[in-house]
């Protein structure tokens, strides 16, 4: 009979090698994957771990994938350490780039420069708000966050679908559910001529060096952390369970609505039925894999932009589904939940009494 025993007292080298050692196992069962596909193994690793970094616009498209993942994983961060578990992101990015598309459609040719501060304050209320739902209920109710904020994903898709389709829907598109293209002042401001990066990629690493201070240099960040996991220490301590919880909520909303608005008046320049890309599930993993440190996260997103990439190019040069993204993204989290396990527990085989 197998069961599991804890270890007196895990390792911390194995636990901060942790995600190398899960990436590794995902490498490896990609590997047999592509065997079994019938597929070359070594094009297929050059496909996601190669070709998204050979040149200057191959890295440049890595950057536009990895910035929403890494601010909205860095607002799930905060949540997940108080204890607050939001695995709604993805509609908190949906109506961040809802409300932030609503700004940009009121831009006409006159409008000033002033408007892209507007699309992206708008966004990140949007998200917020959104979270705020979730938090709301939690508090007032007692409602499962989890399972709230998951349902208010597919509410957020159907608000897209609804303003896309209907009062939105652009009337010269030829009957395409989409808005009318954003006028060129509500585009984000890029970096780089020729290259889709935008200021975005300057926000998350500025968002990662603020989250550092924020939770390992601040009272308020060890109170919230307090707060989330021990309610009843920060009660005694004079610390507000419920602060937490909502400034967890309202942060992460925020980060998620940020990316949307990010999004939409950047790479996409419109809305349309296909804003929902999975960056809010994806960054769940990135959050984990990045260990819920900001330094961690920068190179989680990468990979996890790295995933979305090779998944696109193995759709075209290798013939196989776009599917193979989530294929790899779930292969990483669940080698990372293995590893975690086995390090904090032994095997141990018992021979069943009777």
């Amino acid at each position: 009979m197998l069961k599991l025993e804890a270890r007196p007292q895990p390792s911390q080298w194995w636990s901060l090698g942790s995600p190398l050692l899960a990436l590794l196992i995902t490498v490896l069962i990609g590997v047999a994957l592509f065997v079994a596909l019938g597929k070359d193994p070594v094009r297929g690793l050059q496909v996601f771990f190669w070709e998204p970094i050979k040149s200057p616009y191959a890295l440049s498209e890595l950057m536009v994938k990895a910035t929403p993942l890494l601010i909205i994983a860095l607002g799930l961060a905060v949540c997940f350490r108080s204890n607050v578990w939001n695995i709604g992101a993805e509609g908190q990015f949906v109506i961040g780039a809802v409300a932030a598309g609503g700004v940009a459609l009121l831009a006409g040719k006159t409008t000033g420069p002033w408007i892209v501060p507007a699309i992206i304050l708008a966004g990140m209320l949007g998200g917020m708000v959104w979270a705020g739902i979730t938090a709301l209920l939690r508090d007032r109710f007692n409602a499962n966050e989890i399972l709230v904020s998951l349902m208010l994903v597919y509410v957020a898709d159907m608000v897209l679908s609804y303003l896309v389709f209907g009062p939105w829907k652009d009337p010269q598109g030829y009957n395409f559910p989409q808005t009318k293209t954003f006028e060129a002042v509500t585009q984000i401001p890029r970096l780089l001529q020729g290259s889709r990066v935008n200021i975005g990629i300057l926000l998350a690493l500025t968002g990662a060096v603020a989250l550092w201070i924020y939770l390992f240099r601040t009272y308020a960040g060890f109170a919230q952390q307090v707060g989330g996991l021990a309610p009843a220490a920060a009660r005694y301590a004079g610390f507000s369970s419920r602060k937490a919880l909502w400034v967890a909520l309202l942060t992460s909303g925020g980060a998620a609505g940020l990316a949307g608005a990010l999004e939409v008046a950047g790479p996409i320049g419109q809305l349309t039925p296909y804003v929902p890309a999975g960056y809010g599930f994806a960054a769940i993993i990135v959050a984990f894999v990045g260990r819920l440190h900001p330094a961690g996260m920068v190179f989680s997103a990468i990979l996890m932009s790295m995933f979305y990439i090779g998944g696109e190019l193995a759709q075209s040069r290798l013939g196989l589904p776009k599917s193979l993204t989530g294929v790899f993204q779930g292969l990483l989290l669940f080698s990372l939940l293995a590893c975690d396990t086995l390090i904090a527990y032994r095997v141990k085989f018992r021979k069943e009494v009777r």
